[in-house]
């Protein structure tokens, strides 16, 4: 199912796993801000939803410690249900395996809690599985800044992309003209990426044709 690594990515060949977004891991990450990483994980959900990606979300411990999906990103995921589990490792968890095969896309974008162990274990059984996996870094949280990036190279040795929420948006829309996706594209560059969203905004209230 593997491609051509230098292929661009594209919408109609992906889809998002979320692994474990529950507050109850966020509390122990401290390899980025907390509220960036809730304001990057919301923007690729909303990506995925401008851009027509299937999402598979799962959840881990709900009941007895990491508590339900993030209420930010649930109501970024109208009608998706996460599915909960026991396993750390989603890929041995049959429902959820199924659940992401059974969308028939060969590249899978993944961001989740917690880097060291639930996005290492599932992508790496990704990859094994013969998946193309791009892992969103700065949409996942590790224990610790060397933790997160020591699990990063990991999983980059054994064949993973990393990437970042704002790469995938650019490189699935690439081109401003491409008009059925332009205003969701920007709606989500204007909210959550910072000074270039600015910019863009400004662009748009400031500069008019003469």
């Amino acid at each position: 199912m593997t491609q051509d690594p230098l292929h661009l990515l594209e919408p109609r060949d992906c889809a998002l796993l979320l692994i474990d977004q529950q507050a109850g891991l966020a509390f122990g990450v401290g390899s980025i801000d907390r509220q960036v990483l809730v304001n990057n994980v919301v923007a690729l959900v909303k990506t995925a939803t401008v851009f027509d990606l299937p999402v598979v979300a799962s959840t881990s411990a709900t009941k007895v410690y990491s508590g339900p999906l993030m209420p930010a990103v649930k109501s970024a995921l109208p009608g998706v249900e996460p599915i909960d589990r026991r396993s750390m490792n989603v890929w041995e968890d049959d429902k959820a395996r199924e659940a992401i095969l059974a969308t028939g896309r060969s590249r899978l974008i993944v961001s989740g809690l917690l880097t060291e162990a639930c996005v290492t274990f599932a992508v790496l059984s990704a990859l094994s599985a013969g998946l193309e996996v791009y892992v969103v870094g700065d949409a996942c949280g590790g224990l610790t800044t060397a933790s997160h990036d020591l699990a990063l190279g990991r999983m980059q040795a054994a064949g993973a992309r990393l990437t970042s929420w704002i790469q995938v948006l650019l490189e699935m829309q690439r081109d401003w003209t491409r008009h059925e996706t332009y205003d969701g594209a920007r709606a989500i560059v204007e909210s959550h990426a910072g000074g270039y969203g600015i910019g863009l905004a400004y662009a748009r209230d400031m500069i008019r044709p003469g």
